[in-house]
């Protein structure tokens, strides 16, 4: 049995946990909710999506500071910019200028890419509509997505998306792909019964899901959680978090921290070294800074982002779109790509193509047992 998902966002209004409302008699749901069978009024309508907001999991924007703060992160550019300081202070002024320039070229590369990858996704975004058919005011309406409240009664039709978690009220062979949420290729069939309360996800059978798809039949529901309220969208809220670091950028971030203990044992050696020697100290002291600022490597962090980059731009010439230059090379360490048959990368069904023998050719008889 799959485990049930949480929902990870706030709750809204009068919604309800689909685990709990799957178990309850229609018209206990329609109380709970504040919704009835004729559908709410325009002006009810208006009042929810004013408390609640609109059925949308989160609004994309490209925000600059975001972009410009992932790429300070890296911990190569901030060791430079200690160098750069260090090289200021000791009095290697062009030094710390070149140092400087360096960085922000990269930091400059890095933002143009990313940022303008973030633009191109945030149209991407402002193109897609989705529209649902919902019962106001006793009459079935085309409405935006974005516009289903909680309480809605929404009708689901042959091919359509389900617009948010909705308790099943009429069914004629209604069945739902939910491949999106369970991983099962096969659509699953819905009901209007209650189901027991302790049921998993994919035993919900009088639930139909946000981001599921109406594969066959048809049928009518109220709408119990809208947007991050719903099964999908605590998915998609977990999913949204801050970015795992990429196996290149742990390597970054090792080599970097090995050139700080490197740098820093030179130094201290260099310093005693000089020190037992009796030379000047300040000539010690700028002597193991001037080591530590030497074994700095200044052009890495533009060569990395100028080499990424440009692997940007020959994956843009073939419709790839790159959000974060760092993904680029985990992309190109690929040596076997391993998929399973949710759909996600597949079409999601079982389709026959040949019987064949133990041999690997076909085989009449193979076929005739299978039929």
């Amino acid at each position: 049995m799959l485990p049930f998902f949480r929902r990870d966002g706030p709750a809204r209004g009068d919604s309800l946990a689909p685990s709990v409302a799957a178990g309850l008699a229609i018209a206990e749901v329609y109380e709970r909710v504040g919704g009835r069978p004729g559908g709410l009024s325009p002006e009810e309508a208006a009042q929810r999506y004013a408390r609640d907001g609109p059925n949308a999991l989160r609004t994309h924007h490209a925000r600059p500071f975001v972009v410009l703060g992932r790429q300070l992160r890296n911990p190569l550019l901030i060791l430079l910019l200690g160098a750069a300081i260090v090289s200021f202070f000791v009095g290697e002024q062009t030094d710390a200028v070149i140092i400087g320039l360096i960085v922000s070229l990269s930091v400059g590369l890095g933002f143009h890419n990313e940022f303008r990858a973030e633009r191109a996704v945030e149209a991407l975004h402002s193109q897609i509509r989705h529209r649902a058919v919902v019962r106001r005011g006793g009459a079935f309406t085309d409405i935006d997505v974005t516009q289903v409240v909680i309480g809605d009664v929404v009708r689901l039709e042959l091919g359509a998306n389900v617009p948010a978690d909705v308790r099943i009220v009429e069914a004629t062979g209604l069945e739902c792909d939910e491949s999106v949420l369970t991983g099962e290729s096969m659509p699953s069939s819905k009901q209007t019964a209650p189901v027991a309360p302790d049921s998993g996800l994919a035993d919900l059978c009088s639930i139909a899901f946000m981001g599921t798809v109406t594969r066959s039949g048809e049928g009518s529901g109220v709408v119990v959680a809208t947007g991050a309220s719903t099964v999908f969208g605590g998915i998609a809220a977990g999913l949204g978090g801050r970015h795992g670091e990429t196996e290149f950028q742990k390597g970054l971030r090792k080599f970097s921290g090995l050139l700080v203990r490197v740098a820093a044992i030179l130094s201290l050696a260099i310093l005693i070294i000089n020190l037992i020697l009796r030379r000047p100290a300040i000539d010690a002291v700028l002597f193991s800074l001037a080591i530590a600022v030497g074994i700095t490597p200044q052009l890495l962090p533009a060569v990395v982002t100028t080499s990424l980059a440009n692997g940007s731009r020959r994956l843009a010439q073939r419709g790839v779109l790159v959000k974060r230059l760092v993904c680029i090379e985990d992309l190109g360490d690929i040596k076997v790509l391993f998929t399973d048959k949710t759909g996600t990368l597949t079409e999601g069904r079982i389709t026959f193509e040949r019987a064949i023998d133990p041999d690997g050719q076909f085989s009449s008889t193979a076929l005739l047992c299978g039929l």
